[in-house]
């Protein structure tokens, strides 16, 4: 079997945070159009212009990578059909591997295996993913609402 290296990630440095900063904002404006392509220039280091023409999905798909960027944060895209070592789908749920392991076995979370190695599907990590946070959201308002009707000071 092949080895799949994955590249580091990186943090953004300011410099990159300014410039995506900056990049999202002139990007935004050409979004909002109805084309299903766009043409962009490109500048190599001799500064001659290179025109790209992309679909306007794949540049609403950079604006949000750029706004992940100016908040400071690394971005990684993932196909999603891909399948997720369980170490990758823990760290995308930002649990530990064990409780993933867990989550797999209870059936909380479907898998497969590739020889005795377990896998997940990204589209089912993510459908178990916006579950989790549809649930935590409900119990957060229910929390809330508690609070307010025993007047516990969080009005």
């Amino acid at each position: 079997m092949p080895t799949v290296l994955h590249p580091p990630i990186n943090l953004p440095v300011e410099r990159e945070v300014r410039a995506a900063i900056e990049g999202q904002r002139v990007l935004a404006a050409y979004l909002a159009t109805q084309y299903e392509t766009q043409r962009i220039q490109i500048f190599d280091e001799q500064n001659e212009g290179h025109t790209v023409e992309l679909p306007t999905s794949a540049l609403r798909l950079l604006a949000d990578i750029l706004a992940e960027l100016a908040a400071g944060n690394a971005v990684k895209v993932v196909p999603v059909h891909a399948e997720l070592t369980t170490q990758e789908a823990a760290d995308l749920l930002n649990v530990s591997r064990p409780h993933l392991i867990k989550l797999l076995e209870s059936g909380d979370l479907s898998y497969h295996k590739t020889g005795k190695h377990r896998r997940v599907r990204f589209a089912d990590l993510m459908d178990y993913k916006n579950q989790r946070d549809a649930a935590s959201e409900q119990a957060m308002m229910l929390l809330a609402e508690q609070a307010q009707a025993l007047r516990t000071g969080y009005e």
